[in-house]
């Protein structure tokens, strides 16, 4: 049955291939959207604005997600929400620490504010779904260093490590744990401004949907890649920063030593599993990974993306310093999302990736990544 979908943050990069699934699956779609600068570039002062990728069909409202007036015009009449928007980048959120939390925290309460008050309306909204991040769990799950098929949760690794170089998560007997995929069982334990913030936004997402009857699923979602990426933006995911780079004929810059193992998933597998969940009771009241579930070192990604690009040449930078936020190895356990929602990744890392090589040769960037590290750099947030 066609419903309108409200996607907040819905002229982005997930939010717009998010659109473009909804209106595949015959819904009508609004996007909320602030249409930062710092996302989509100076072009997005101008009144009239609109990116270029966003689907014809996408009714689009210029609005901030923490202006009442704005949430509760865009929700005039929606079956459903999306809830995407939000400042993005765990560096930043670092030293922009009032910011992240302005507009990831109150948005999301403003946006639940106006929710609730439509419980009674000719039209209430029926479903809520909430973009949360791999970002709050910290560090992912370890094996039991006693080899008899357990598992650990760890804290975040002693400043006095990082700064000896020495980056792996250990044991008390200084031998290095093995990695294991993540599920939602495993205790949040966030390690910057971002991630608390996700994970405020989805709890308080689930608490206030169970509170007054608005069926919610949060998602988390891993290292999301593809094309319409905000190419200029420093503290955007890894591999539109590593994009930027080659296109400038610059190498990418990657902290520690380039062994940290993350899950990258396509942006269009993303934009599925939201439209599952969307459309799933099953999902109600529950959180789910969203990822590839096939874990990848970022030194072996950056190396790979500039293979398909033609940049081998290029050979990535390892900076051996650590960033303060970061975590060390964390991939999906996506077994939740294929059981409950029947989710399957459906795009091949190689695949994406010439994907993602085919839109970089038509774009330009300015490449902000030694702005960005230098930033961190002066407020003693690298190590």
């Amino acid at each position: 049955m066609s419903q309108t979908v409200l996607v907040t943050g819905g002229a982005g990069f997930i939010g717009s291939h998010l659109a473009d699934e909804l209106l595949r699956r015959g819904h009508t779609v609004r996007a909320l959207d602030a249409l930062s600068e710092q996302v989509h570039g100076p072009a997005a002062a101008a009144p009239d604005f609109r990116p270029d990728y966003l689907a014809a069909d996408v009714e689009l409202v210029r609005g901030d997600v923490r202006d009442r007036d704005a949430v509760r015009a865009a929700l005039d009449g929606a079956d459903r929400v999306v809830h995407l928007a939000a400042a993005v980048g765990v560096g930043q959120s670092m030293y922009e620490i009032a910011e992240y939390t302005d507009v990831n925290n109150l948005g999301t309460a403003v946006l639940l504010e106006e929710v609730v008050a439509r419980r009674d309306a000719d039209r209430p909204v029926e479903k809520l779904v909430v973009a949360s991040s791999m970002s709050l769990y910290g560090e992912g799950l370890y094996a039991s260093a006693r080899g008899d098929g357990g598992t650990r949760e760890v804290p975040p690794r002693p400043r006095a490590q990082l700064e000896a170089r020495d980056w792996e998560v250990r044991d008390a007997d200084g031998e290095a744990l093995t990695p294991l995929p993540t599920p939602e069982t495993k205790t949040p334990d966030p390690t910057s401004v971002y991630a608390l913030s996700k994970y405020d936004q989805e709890r308080l997402c689930l608490m206030t949907g169970a509170a007054y009857g608005v069926p919610t699923a949060a998602m988390r979602f891993f290292n999301a890649y593809g094309t319409r990426q905000a190419l200029s933006n420093p503290y955007t995911g890894v591999l539109a920063i590593f994009g930027s780079r080659f296109l400038n004929d610059s190498p990418p810059k990657i902290f520690e030593d380039g062994r940290q193992l993350r899950d990258f998933v396509h942006v269009t597998d993303v934009a599925r599993a939201v439209a599952l969940a969307l459309e799933a009771p099953e999902a109600d009241g529950e959180t789910f990974n969203v990822g590839s579930g096939d874990p990848r070192s970022v030194l072996d990604i950056a190396r790979l993306t500039g293979e398909v690009l033609g940049k081998s040449d290029l050979d990535p930078e390892v900076v051996g310093t650590y960033r303060v936020g970061d975590i060390r190895h964390c991939f999906a356990d996506i077994t939740k999302a294929e059981e409950r929602l029947g989710y399957r990744p459906q795009v091949a890392l190689r695949d994406g990736l010439d994907e993602l090589a085919g839109w970089l040769d038509t774009q330009t960037a300015t490449d902000r990544v030694d702005q960005a590290s230098g930033e961190l750099a002066a407020r003693g947030l690298t190590v």
